[in-house]
């Protein structure tokens, strides 16, 4: 069965109970939750009416603020009816701020009403006419005429506007039938085709420039029009130049201007994103009708279905008689339709007794409205993951490794070296199946310098490691995972024993994901879709990135040195010093001159060199 749950509530931990926190104390552990991109965020009261929509440039910022702080007598009015609220991502604000238009009008919001006028943004209409006008709008008919927007700015619509009025002056008159041109003709505001100045082909010709113009293919405009605003600085006709700036900034901001929200395109359609992990999914439905987003629906499943498979169930159970599907739907490019949905296609033809149109998206708007859906899936299947925790992930690690105990302290291990240089080992450590980041530690190693030998190298790192927790009465692993196979498996199980250690120990080999035991002939091998062996990859790539990143930084610092002491006045000891302050290059380019003279203690002059050297190091990786 699918739980269609359109917005979910924020959960409490499992060893909470009810009556130990506030209604107010829940929604604000999930505004703390909220994702930090922008998108609408909508309020809702006891009975799942929507009472507030709300717009942002980061969403959790924005829902935070409602729990935090003063608040007017607006805001703690309307903070007494809130009892859940949900959110959707978009890709930047300029979304954000036409869904929550759109959702106002659709929904009429108790606390929005007195704070919007019921306008539409406005936007350009060119009229399916033999010679076409041009001209800014509200409403949109279907008459077959090409919209351009909605816009937001209106200043910026009025400057284009301005702008195409003088290079491609489009008839302004309703009607053609003239018996001589008019006064616009006489002020070069209008080509006069009614009486016949320019063809139709030429006239067309207009037209298409101002629909590239409207469409964003504008380089080849700005760049003439920047070349015309230098001219007029150069002649001192500066007033005329800021009014060509004006117009370049103007063509940069409504190019700038293409929503995943509102296409005006008329065709009905739907975006069915998922994401997954394990038996767990999120679908998410966006549906565009009208040219505009009208809602967003999240659905969240429990399937062992492949999926193909879990995507027919779903498509059979989401469409009924009260929701028939549109023309079209669009889904994930990563199923190949043709092949693997003719079932479902019939039993559209059976149900409905049409066939809508199964797609994936080719155009880039299409899929980046598919990708904004996916966004939102993935979303909620975060927070479901985390609502649950890694207990089930847990307890199949400890029936597959055969381990006395759930694993719920995981220490990773992994080496990075190049060519036997800056030998560092990483350890991290997970709680729970969560990173517990201030259980990180790197160690420089000290046996395997100017060799490679990764036996070796891990070795010396886990006898480091436990060693000191031994000695230390620290908490020790359940689980020990190394970045390898049997060699690197085999020499950490070694020092294991020595030192008394009685707790698992695997190794994860990155090529085909193979999970071995000490002293085993075999690997074991888990399914990609295991949450078993999505703990363990988690655990893996953090030890992976975190060795990298140290490595990368002590080879940064290896290769610069030379060139520090190519500048005149700094020998080994300064470079070192100015090293061990700064730490990167970047660092080192970026800084002041006189802070670093200050604190290397090292001449401006000298200072201001070894910037230079800096910045110059940083272009060269550019190109390399």
């Amino acid at each position: 069965m699918i739980d269609t749950e359109n917005y979910i509530e924020p959960q409490m931990s499992p060893a909470a109970g009810l009556d130990e926190i506030s209604p107010l104390e829940i929604l604000k552990a999930a505004a703390l939750d909220a994702p930090t991109e922008p998108g609408v965020y909508i309020m809702k009261d006891g009975d799942g009416q929507i009472i507030y929509v709300g717009k942002a440039k980061s969403l959790k910022n924005r829902v935070k603020s409602y729990f935090t702080g003063e608040k007017d007598i607006k805001t703690s009015t309307l903070m007494r009816h809130i009892r859940s609220f949900e959110t959707i991502i978009v890709p930047s604000e300029y979304d954000a701020l036409l869904l929550e238009n759109t959702l106002i009008k659709q929904h009429s919001p108790k606390y929005n009403i007195n704070l919007k006028d019921g306008k539409s943004y406005p936007v350009i209409r060119i009229t399916h006419e033999e010679f076409p006008r041009i001209f800014r709008t509200r409403r949109i008919i279907n008459d077959e005429s090409l919209y351009f927007g909605p816009f937001t700015n209106v200043q910026n619509v009025n400057t284009m506007m301005e702008l195409i009025d003088k290079l491609f002056p489009l008839r302004k008159c309703k009607s053609i039938k003239k018996n001589g041109p008019c006064m616009y003709y006489h002020i070069n505001r209008c080509m006069a085709p009614c009486c016949g100045k320019i063809s139709a082909h030429d006239y067309s010709l207009h037209v298409q420039s101002v629909i590239k113009m409207l469409a964003g293919e504008t380089d080849s405009l700005i760049i003439d029009l920047t070349s015309r605003m230098h001219e007029a600085a150069r002649a001192l006709e500066f007033e005329r130049a800021a009014h060509i700036r004006n117009t370049i900034r103007a063509i940069e901001s409504l190019a700038g201007e293409d929503s995943s929200v509102e296409d005006l395109n008329p065709e009905d359609r739907d975006y069915i994103a998922w994401a997954a992990e394990g038996v767990l999914a999120t679908f998410t439905v966006f549906s565009m009708r009208g040219g505009k987003m009208t809602g967003r629906d999240l659905y969240r499943t429990r399937s062992a279905a492949d999926e193909t498979e879990s995507l027919e169930q779903f498509i059979t159970t989401y469409y009924e008689p009260s929701r028939p599907p549109p023309a079209k739907i669009f889904l994930q490019s990563n199923l190949r339709i043709k092949n693997e949905f003719d079932l479902t296609i019939n039993w559209f033809k059976e149900k409905f007794g049409r066939e809508p149109e199964l797609l994936i998206p080719e155009e880039k708007h299409h899929a980046a409205i598919l990708a904004m859906a996916k966004q939102n899936a993935a979303e909620d299947l975060r927070k479901r993951l985390k609502e649950r925790g890694a207990g089930p992930a847990l307890d199949e690690l400890m029936r597959l490794l055969d381990l006395e105990t759930r694993p719920e302290r995981i220490e990773g291990f992994d080496i990075a070296q190049l060519d036997g240089k800056h030998p560092v080992a990483s350890l991290i450590s997970f709680k729970n199946g969560v990173p517990d980041k201030k259980n990180y530690r790197h160690f420089k190693l000290r046996t395997v310098i100017g060799v490679v030998d990764d036996f070796a190298a891990m070795r010396e790192a886990v006898r480091r490691r436990y060693s000191r927790q031994i000695r230390e009465g620290n908490e020790l692993p359940d689980l020990v995972l190394v970045d390898g196979g049997i060699g690197q498996v085999n020499a950490a199980r070694g020092i294991l024993d020595e030192l008394g250690m009685d707790c698992g120990l695997i190794g994860l080999a990155k090529r085909e994901e193979e999970i071995w035991l000490p002293k085993a002939k075999e690997p074991v091998i888990l399914s990609r879709r295991s949450e078993a062996l999505k703990v363990l990859q988690h655990v893996r790539d953090e030890c992976h990135r975190f060795a990298t990143n140290l490595n990368k930084k002590l080879r940064s610092r290896d290769i610069f040195f030379p060139i520090l002491e190519s500048v005149e006045g700094i020998g080994p000891k300064r470079a070192v010093s100015i090293m061990k302050t700064y730490e990167s290059i970047a660092n080192i380019a970026a800084c002041e001159p006189a802070e670093m003279a200050q604190k290397c203690r090292i001449s401006e002059e000298s200072a201001r060199a070894v910037r230079a050297a800096a910045k110059l190091t940083l272009e060269e990786r550019k190109f390399n």
